[in-house]
This record gives C-alpha cells, structure tokens and sequence, in this order.
C-alpha cells in the first residue's frame, strides 16, 4: 500500500466519481482505476460497489476511508514539522558556553535571534573550557562557545568575537598607589583565579609564559569556580587577578576595583562544531546571526580607567 494509493482512494471516495477524483489528482482516469484496483486484489476486500454508472463505498470502504485520512492527516502533519524545520519556525538550540561568554557576550546575541525566530527554542547550559569541549565530543550541545581555541581534531574552532583580559586589584591594594608594576613583581603578588580549566585561567597562564613566568612560579592564594566569585575576593582585597574587561567594568566604574596598568593580550571567542555530525539549520542560522552582528565584547569596556 502506497501513500498514492490512500490519495486517491480518498479522492475517488468523497467524490463518489472515478474520473473526477482523477481530474482533481491531475491524474489519468486509467491510473485512478487502476490504483483502486490494485488495493482490492491485494486486500481481497471490495472497496466500491458499481451501481450502473456511479459508484458507492461498501462497509468495507467506508471504514476504510476514516483510516485512511487519518495516515493522509499524519503524513501531512510530519510534512509541515519538517518544512517548519527548514523554514527555522519550529526546533531547539542547544548551546554550551563557557562562564564569560554565557554571562557577558552570549545573552545579547541570543535573545536577537529568538525574537528574529520566536518559535526556536535556546537551552544553554554554562561550564568551563574544558567542560564546554566535553559537551560537544559526546554530542550533548550543537555549538559550544569558548575563550581562546580547543585543540581537539574533532572540534571545529570558528571565531566569532575578540576579548580583553585585564589585570585588576582592590583599591586599597598596593598595587592601586603605584603604576605600571614590573614583570619580576607579578611573581610576587597573591593571585585569585578561576580553576584550572577555565578560558580565563589557560589565557592568563600563556599570557605569563610570553612573559617568561611559569604557572607554578606565580603565587596562587585562592582558585575559585566563577568570575563572580573571583572578582568579589579581589574586592575584598584577598589579592590580585586577571578577568575579562566586562567582567571588571562595573566594578571599576564603582570604584570597588582599581584596573592595574599592565597590558594584557586579546584572546578570541570561538563557536565549537562537530566535524562529523551534521550541523542543523538552526545552528548555521545562529552562526550567520553571529557573523552578521560580529563586534569585539564591549568597546566600552575594553579599556577601563
């Protein structure tokens, strides 16, 4: 039994005519018969008795043509779900991101796209680094979004936003009397920093090595699990570290935070990607979304006095 089969014995029932059900399937009368036919002998079962020059349903055929519409309805149903698909007016998004992107950069592109695709429906889970490129190799998210590039041969790294690390202490610090502190003095320093891990910590600790500084030679007093929590230790004046600009910014204005004078490099933001599973619709549409609002993470906070 063929889909074509039902549509025309649907046809061919509501109009109670063979050549008409033909005329309306754009068919030949002979391709109509012949598929009414062909769904009699291989059920053994009439479906119409001829009465003179018209046709009517038997029993048979009459319970027959609820089932029938019934599939006809269900397969028109599953075409339309995969045409919303197609046409981004139905399906999920789901996104890993790091803590700096989910909390600073992420939100604003998200809630564009869901107003310009209100029925897409976004979950974003947030992690570190390493818990974001764990994510994508067991298949739990679409895209993932990370500070700095993940060297994994599996994962796609397309870069999609630059940011600015800065380093800043509390303004009773030391550090807040003086200017520019030298390259020797930064071993000497307490430093709070996010857990081993994270995008912040991997980007400050090869900012150091450029320096000539190895991890274990700086002076790690307190590793904690978010930048909140981090920045909120630094303003309690436990000691010194390195942050993304928007996360200081508001601190800064505040003046609970004093921005050290000690240039730090940009870092990219990249979308991660499966290299073997097929990306959908949704998730390229996001990626263009991106691509067509590119800008670096906060102008105005890129350079906090």
């Amino acid at each position: 039994m063929t889909l074509e089969q039902l549509r025309i014995f649907v046809a061919v029932a509501e109009r109670q005519h063979v050549t008409q059900a033909a005329n309306a399937l754009n068919l030949a009368q002979s391709a109509a018969s012949h598929a009414i036919a062909a769904l009699e002998a291989r059920y053994d079962t009439k479906l119409f008795d001829r009465i003179g020059r018209r046709i009517e349903l038997t029993e048979a055929g009459r319970t027959f043509l609820i089932e029938a519409r019934n599939i006809l309805a269900q397969v028109e149903h599953a075409e339309l779900t995969l045409n919303e698909f197609g046409q981004l007016e139905r399906g999920t998004l789901a996104v890993h991101a790091s803590q700096t992107i989910a909390g600073y950069w992420l939100p604003r592109h998200l809630v564009s796209f869901r107003r310009a695709h209100p029925r897409i429906e976004i979950r974003l889970t947030i992690g570190n680094t390493a818990q974001v490129a764990e994510a994508m190799e067991t298949g739990l998210a679409e895209l993932g979004f990370v500070e700095g590039k993940v060297e994994n041969e599996t994962l796609e790294n397309i870069f999609v936003a630059r940011d600015q690390l800065v380093l800043v202490a509390s303004t009773n610090h030391a550090w807040a009397a003086r200017g520019k502190p030298s390259v020797r003095t930064l071993t000497d320093a307490d430093w709070v920093l996010r857990e081993r891990g994270s995008g912040t910590r991997s980007a400050f600790e090869g900012a150091m090595r450029e320096l000539g500084i190895a991890a274990k030679d700086l002076r790690v007093v307190m590793e904690l699990p978010s930048n909140e929590a981090v920045r909120a230790a630094v303003e309690a004046g436990l000691g010194v570290t390195a942050i993304s600009a928007s996360v200081a910014a508001a601190a800064i204005e505040a003046g609970l935070l004093h921005h050290v004078p000690f240039k730090l490099p940009e870092r990219e933001f990249h979308a991660l990607r499966h290299r073997n599973r097929t990306g959908s619709r949704i998730g390229n549409a996001f990626l263009d979304h991106l691509s067509a609002r590119q800008r670096p993470l906060a102008t105005r906070s890129s350079t906090p006095k």
